[in-house]
């Protein structure tokens, strides 16, 4: 079986991450189980971050590491919270403190103008000097609601409606929800990358 660290203490992400890399036949393994710290994420953009996640593991572990950075950009305020989403209330901020500052936010925008995407940057690297990391992208289209609703899903997800569905990304099923978000949209991607160069 196919080793890889996931490059982040989030339990959300590693639950929906391992969903979709475990049938794969890929033994995954989170890298609190490894290591304590995160890396720097001194990066000014959803890959740089990634990329940087991705090294730390893999030097913490000797193993190869997936990485993502995610975060949700809104229009109205010119992208914000983007790659700061994990900390718009604050270094320690609960992923409930950062919703509600995003509301907060949003206070004066209109229906019309409550356009925002999830982005994700998904890196693979096969050891920590990987000098050609594979990257995946996704991006998932949605709009700012106006009040919280649904309690699957985690991060911004009660207020991030999704039109095509008539709901919010808490709202949907974590089937729907691992066939079209982001998350899923970069790793499928990247995974087509990995079997295509057979490196792994």
């Amino acid at each position: 079986m196919n080793q890889v660290v996931l490059a982040t203490g989030n339990a959300g992400k590693i639950k929906e991450m391992s969903e979709i890399l475990q049938p794969l036949g890929w033994g995954v393994k989170p890298q609190f189980e490894f290591f304590e710290g995160e890396a720097d994420e001194t990066g000014l953009s959803f890959i740089e971050n990634a990329i940087l996640k991705a090294r730390f593991a893999c030097e913490q572990t000797g193993l190869p590491a997936i990485a993502d950075d995610s975060g949700i950009e809104v229009s109205a305020l010119q992208g914000r919270p983007g790659i700061y989403s994990a900390r718009y209330a604050g270094a320690k901020a609960s992923d409930e403190e950062n919703l509600q500052k995003l509301l907060a936010d949003m206070d004066e925008v209109p229906s019309c103008m409550r356009q925002a995407s999830y982005y994700c940057a998904m890196v693979f690297c096969r050891h920590a000097a990987d000098p050609t990391p594979l990257i995946g992208l996704g991006r998932w289209k949605g709009e700012i609601g106006h009040e919280p609703k649904g309690d699957g899903g985690f991060g911004y997800d009660p207020i991030f409606v999704l039109p095509e569905f008539g709901k919010t990304a808490a709202e949907i099923s974590k089937e729907e929800k691992n066939s079209v978000s982001h998350r899923a949209q970069a790793l499928n991607a990247l995974v087509e990358q990995i079997k295509e160069l057979g490196h792994y």
